[in-house]
């Protein structure tokens, strides 16, 4: 970790550095490339590339789940080395890495975790903190859908509420977050829970494949 990029922040009139990114997200992440990387072909590895703003991790092999389903779908290529690293403690329960990963970039307010596959690799990008205003529409799209498909795996939904925390806006953005909002369901990621009806004030939303 003292390779990473830092940031120095102010916490109680002191001082410190902090990692651009927490070590739960390295982590997670590193162990999913190990776990999930394709040993057939030669020549080719896990890698991890450092940048002043962002960190790139990839492995080889295209993914054997689609990248838009990690955060509720695990079906691991190398089973045996995720048990043990699991024993090891290098990574946690079974299809728990990438919802740790949203997790935690969610609590430090990073831009969302772009996740990509082809050329016979699959790529991770993230990237260090970053306000509301700084994102492009592409990462609040992203944002909200890795959001709302977080609450659906931990048995929540998402609201206008929970994406204003999640952006940590004051809840006189919520017609910003609202547009954001309209911008997913158009990209068809999300969609409105229609059990609650069509109250505005009532209203949450579910992933696509919900």
């Amino acid at each position: 970790m003292e390779h990473m990029p830092r940031k120095e922040v102010v916490e109680n009139a002191l001082r410190r550095e902090r990692t651009l990114v927490p070590e739960i997200v390295i982590r997670e992440l590193v162990a999913n490339a190990l776990v999930h990387q394709d040993l057939i072909p030669t020549g080719v590895s896990p890698m991890i590339e450092i940048y002043s703003d962002r960190i790139e991790i990839s492995n080889p092999g295209e993914p054997i789940v689609s990248t838009d389903r990690f955060i509720d779908g695990y079906r691991s290529r190398n089973e045996q080395m995720a048990e043990l690293m699991r024993l090891f403690g290098i990574c946690e329960e079974k299809g728990s890495g990438i919802d740790r990963v949203i997790t935690a970039a969610e609590e430090s307010q990073l831009s969302a975790p772009d996740i990509r596959s082809g050329a016979d690799r699959t790529d991770v990008i993230i990237f260090g903190p970053r306000q509301f205003s700084e994102m492009s529409p592409d990462e609040r799209i992203r944002a909200t859908y890795q959001h709302c498909a977080l609450k659906y795996v931990v048995r929540d939904h998402m609201t206008n509420q929970t994406l204003r925390l999640r952006f940590h806006l004051p809840d006189g953005k919520t017609s910003a977050v609202s547009q954001v909002i309209s911008a997913t369901i158009d990209a068809g990621l999300i969609k409105p829970d229609t059990r609650v009806g069509e109250s505005k004030k009532y209203a949450r939303y579910l992933p696509y494949w919900a």
